[in-house]
């Protein structure tokens, strides 16, 4: 561990003392940039959470939906969480192009981590308990992905950058993060972030609930 990391057990206690966002759950997101290193990060927390169960949003998006998932995930995830019962989604399989025939359970235990691009999006929000983003430029991550996936991905990649461009243009997670994740040679730097969900022109009120999600 080098003299900038922070403890991830440090980091999963206070989750843990949060209060729970999502009817008993505890749901904490991890966004950032495609090849940010999310993945790896929320796998560690989890670890570090005693074994958390970990939502992954490649499993809920699709080539025809790369961010037009929140009605899925609402009505696969959000709504049984907040009644406090296990959830029951279709994964995508990237491969064949196609949802299912797998269908995996996400239990509503009390801490939740749900990792992906646009975890921290304006829609869920509301149903976070804490959002973390990975703390890596833009350009950086997505070298990093490209070399990470091959050429054999490099289609793929030639259409997703743009689209994620376009996502945070239109709803960016940084600004709302409560904590930024840099990573180190050894372990994980976790500072204080923005913030601004406090000011943001998205008032929460007695009407919103699971079905707010769209």
């Amino acid at each position: 561990m080098t003299a900038h990391a922070t403890p991830l057990p440090h980091v999963a206690a206070e989750l843990q003392r949060l209060s729970p966002s999502c009817g008993p759950v505890r749901l904490v997101a991890v966004d950032g940039h495609a090849g940010s290193g999310k993945s790896t990060f929320a796998d560690r927390l989890a670890e570090a959470l005693g074994g958390a169960p970990v939502l992954r949003l490649d499993d809920i998006a699709s080539h025809d939906a790369l961010f037009d998932w929140t009605e899925r995930l609402r009505r696969q995830v959000i709504v049984p969480l907040s009644h406090g019962e296990t959830a029951h989604y279709e994964t995508y399989d990237w491969n064949a192009r196609r949802f299912g025939p797998e269908t995996r359970t996400l239990p509503a235990a009390p801490v939740v981590l749900v990792e992906g691009v646009g975890a921290g999006r304006r829609a869920l929000r509301p149903f976070l308990a804490w959002l973390l983003w990975m703390d890596l430029p833009r350009d950086e991550a997505w070298g990093r992905g490209r070399h990470r996936d091959g050429t054999v991905q490099s289609d793929f990649w030639d259409g997703w950058e743009p689209a994620e461009r376009r996502h945070f243009a239109q709803d960016p997670s940084r600004p709302f993060a409560q904590s930024l994740v840099r990573q180190w040679r050894e372990g994980y730097e976790v500072l204080q972030g923005p913030n601004e969900t406090a000011t943001e022109d998205q008032a929460v009120t007695q009407s919103e609930g699971p079905e707010a999600v769209r």
